[in-house]
């Protein structure tokens, strides 16, 4: 039976320009998955955009070369990560003029 996990990175976050998501060590897993669910933004036009980021270590990262992903609205949108070595976690920003976005961030782990 395969293993499995979920974790909630975020929760009812309130983000605006720029943030990062707390590192998660996942090097067990052989595949990953994130989800970004936007909750509520300030404006309408309001969008998230995040980049996956992989470390060996936790400390010093680097973008994963997944493409770029974009949320708009009230919506939410889901990728998977495929050898990523050890760590993971997204960085991005909130766009739009004076925009804001609450948000939960899911990572979903398989062995």
């Amino acid at each position: 039976m395969r293993q499995s996990q979920t974790a909630v990175l975020e929760r009812y976050r309130v983000l605006r320009g720029d943030f990062t998501t707390e590192p998660f060590e996942a090097g067990w897993a052989g595949e990953a998955r994130w989800f970004v669910q936007v909750l509520e933004t300030a404006r309408p036009d309001t969008r998230i955009v995040v980049t996956t980021q992989v470390s060996p270590d936790g400390l010093h990262w680097c973008d994963a070369g997944c493409p770029t992903q974009v949320v708009a609205g009230k919506d939410m949108i889901s990728w998977p990560v495929r050898e990523f070595g050890q760590w993971l976690r997204i960085t991005g920003s909130v766009e739009g003029d004076g925009g804001s976005a609450k948000v939960q961030i899911y990572l979903t782990l398989k062995e």
